[in-house]
């Protein structure tokens, strides 16, 4: 029989630890995706997700899936065959947007930068006269840097402009409207503190207007999917059995952070980011992001010469039941990446981290 895990502590770039509030409401009972009960709860996580997305966007809603299901709508709802997608690539998740599009039909411009960097603005709209999409990462997760989305959104012109937010929401400032975003997604898991399995998706009516009216895909097709808001767009239609308990979890993590307030919530996870650099470098330890572009949500720092960076990870796991992430790609054994998202974005996570951490290096 496998064990029961009772606890862990998550600092890795993926599922961070919940807010008490959602795990509280995962464990509600079960009830109808029809109930008049849940048809409020939904109306009610659409709103609190265009507080958090900085948007009044009345397509704004949780998709039933996870960030890379976001990402996947976002591109098959904006190009088909022939279309220019111009994509910013400075980590895995840029590189994953150009594979998204190019199999969505798109023309894919690639605008590659060094990993740890920002994105250039400046030459990614330079990369093509006219395309159809820009696309870029506000929080890049493989390599800890945060991007400008606003000057993109400042000088897109006739192009739909598509932003992963996956680990800034909820936690970083986004200003959707304010930037200029037409479409965006993100995940649950991160400074949101929930598990993963939705997206917070964002629609403007500028980018609805201008959708692939017949695409690839059936289940993401936000002009079916647009009745799924039904308080915000006037109607609601039947498009697929709601997850309800994740709803029940994402509504109670909003509620939370709302009661909080968006700003307090914001500059705990700054002091957190901030705490945690500080101190990792304290212990002697390089960071991997450019300085300027640091997430407060994830920081990446370079494994030390000599360090089995599977072998400290390990024992993290095994002494401490606390996990933090590997590297990816060419860096997978060079670079950790440690989340300070949701609950964990305190003080006490970040002494609790520092201080297992520097234990396993003394080990290593």
């Amino acid at each position: 029989m496998p064990a029961i895990l009772t606890s862990r502590f998550l600092f890795g770039p993926g599922p961070g630890n919940a807010y008490p509030e959602t795990m509280a409401a995962l464990s509600h009972p079960v009830i109808g995706h029809l109930d008049p009960v849940f048809i409020e709860r939904l109306d009610r996580t659409c709103a609190g997700l265009r507080t958090v997305w900085g948007t009044a966007n009345t397509r704004t809603l949780p998709l039933s899936a996870t960030g890379s299901g976001g990402m996947e709508a976002a591109f098959v709802n904006t190009v088909s065959d022939g279309d220019v997608a111009v994509v910013a690539v400075n980590g895995l998740f840029g590189e994953r947007m150009c594979e998204v599009a190019r199999r969505c039909g798109a023309t894919v411009v690639r605008v590659d930068h060094e990993w740890g960097q920002p994105v250039d603005a400046e030459r990614v709209l330079a990369a093509h006269p006219a395309p159809k999409v820009i696309a870029a990462v506000h929080a890049e997760t493989s390599t800890g840097v945060l991007s400008d989305i606003a000057a993109l959104g400042a000088n897109k012109g006739d192009a739909l402009l598509i932003a992963d937010a996956v680990t800034s929401i909820g936690g970083l400032e986004l200003l959707a409207d304010q930037w200029g975003i037409d479409v965006g997604y993100a995940g649950t898991q991160k400074c949101l503190g929930v598990p993963p399995g939705l997206s917070p998706f964002t629609v403007s009516e500028r980018a609805f207007e201008r959708r692939i009216r017949d695409p690839r895909s059936w289940y993401l097709d936000i002009g079916l999917l647009g009745g799924y808001a039904g308080a915000a767009t006037g109607s609601r239609t039947y498009h697929h059995t709601a997850p309800v308990t994740m709803i029940a979890g994402l509504e109670a993590a909003l509620d939370r952070i709302l009661a909080e307030g968006l700003e307090t919530v914001q500059a705990r996870h700054h002091a957190a980011g901030a705490a945690l650099r500080a101190g990792l470098q304290e212990l002697g330890l390089e960071l991997f992001a450019a300085v300027g572009s640091r997430l407060d949500s994830l920081t990446t720092v370079k494994v030390p010469d000599g360090v089995d960076s599977a072998a400290v990870r390990a024992y993290l796991l095994r002494n401490f039941s606390m996990e933090i992430g590997a590297g990816v790609g060419a860096f997978k054994d060079t670079v950790w990446r440690i989340g300070t998202m949701g609950p964990n974005a305190s003080p006490a996570a970040v002494t609790l981290v520092l201080g297992a951490l520097e234990e396993a290096l003394a080990k290593a």
